[in-house]
């Protein structure tokens, strides 16, 4: 009875992210009523062997660029704009209203933030106002270009390939909907695209293209199910396939190579007994496992990024404050690299690796803060900076 009552326990916390921080000695921005960062506030680094400045290409040849996280204030959802320096160190930039509302909680998603178009368009949910958004990006910064009705209630997760766009929503009654993507990020509605998913309540938590824009896949995470519709010439989902996870819980997930996938698996948030899982998507949608529930012995294991080579796969272990690496391949194998591979802050949740996939940024739900590691060529971490002070609920990341 207590091993169930603990692990009720920490799914909770999976679902909120509500929970205090933990005690540790960093500084960092602090936020006014509209979760505004203030001025004149400073973040602490931890073994970086590069100074902390905003260069545009260092000695080893990385490149600077940005990470964007939401706010989701529910009196206004805000893009959180990171710059991110060429040794891989965040400093707070600006903030820009997406012209929706947030919950100010937990989503239980990924994918809330989507880069698109060669990384020049940024794409948001606003999930307490049932409406997506887009951002043209520029050296000046965000420009809000749309903000359309997501088609349901409480989008959670987003998908883009070419000039298509979907959303997973994951209030009501759950479906997903489409839009064309104009080059200048204008949104347009897909007639017909609103399709269902298997229940009424599904506990969605991703959505993403696979196999050239062909294939949509969703995960979801009450029923324990894989969903895919197959989409056609027009950008309309067509036929659903169906698949019982390898383990329960499907989360979130990455796209690797020659169609395969590979899906966290949180069992209920069950201690240290969360696992990563690879299927082979169809072009036809078929949906087959190549591997599964292979655990490192951690939990809640939600959150999965891919580095370029498609060599490695990082999970975030919500329950235990730390990240697991994975060795993969383009055939869907799994092996544990590493199971505990670096420590976060409490409550990671989203995570995304910089273009090169040399640095992994970590959002940390119940720490309220970022956190900054560098990533070997051998899948290792080494832990650079924290970044506290994030506003409580924040969601999404994406790093270009």
């Amino acid at each position: 009875m207590l091993k169930s009552k603990i692990a009720l326990s920490v799914w909770l916390l999976l679902l909120s992210f509500m929970a205090v921080a933990q005690s540790k000695t960093i500084t960092g921005k602090v936020f006014s009523a509209d979760n505004v960062p203030l001025a004149g506030a400073t973040v602490q680094l931890k073994n970086s062997k590069t100074s902390v400045t905003a260069e545009n290409t260092n000695a080893e040849g990385n490149t600077a660029g940005h990470v964007y996280t939401l706010n989701n204030a529910v009196a206004g959802n805000r893009v959180m704009d990171y710059v991110r320096s060429a040794n891989g160190s965040l400093t707070y930039s600006a903030s820009y209203a997406s012209g929706g509302n947030g919950t100010g909680g937990g989503l239980g998603n990924q994918g809330a933030l989507v880069l698109a178009k060669d990384k020049e368009i940024l794409l948001a949910v606003n999930a307490g106002s049932n409406s997506i958004s887009s951002f043209k990006i520029s050296d000046a910064g965000l420009t809000l270009v749309s903000t359309v009705s997501s088609g349901g209630m409480r989008p959670v997760s987003l998908a883009q390939h070419n000039n298509l766009v979907y959303v997973l929503n994951g209030g009501g009654t759950n479906n997903i909907s489409g839009f064309h993507l104009a080059m200048d990020g204008m949104l347009s509605a897909i007639a017909g695209s609103s399709k269902l998913l298997t229940a009424a309540s599904t506990g969605p938590a991703q959505i993403s293209f696979v196999n050239e824009g062909k294939v949509l896949l969703v995960t979801e995470k009450a029923t324990n199910k894989l969903l895919t519709y197959t989409v056609n010439d027009q950008g309309v989902p067509d036929v659903m396939h169906t698949l019982t996870s390898s383990s329960a819980t499907p989360f979130g997930f990455a796209v690797g190579r020659n169609g395969n996938v590979f899906v966290s698996e949180a069992v209920g948030g069950a201690p240290g007994a969360s696992v990563l899982s690879s299927y082979a998507i169809g072009y036809n949608g078929s949906i087959t496992l190549a591997q599964g529930s292979v655990g490192a012995g951690q939990s809640a294991a939600c959150w999965v990024v891919i580095t370029n080579n498609g060599k490695f796969a990082y999970t975030t272990n919500t329950a235990i404050n730390n990240i697991s690496t994975f060795g993969i391949t383009n055939a869907g194998a799994i092996t544990v690299s590493e199971a505990i591979s670096a420590t976060t802050e409490a409550g990671p949740i989203d995570a995304a690796l910089s273009s090169n996939s040399k640095f992994l940024y970590v959002l940390n739900g119940a720490g309220h803060s970022i956190d900054v590691f560098a990533a070997a060529p051998d899948g290792s971490l080494n832990h650079l900076q924290t970044v506290p002070g994030l506003p409580v609920g924040a969601n999404g990341l994406v790093a270009k």
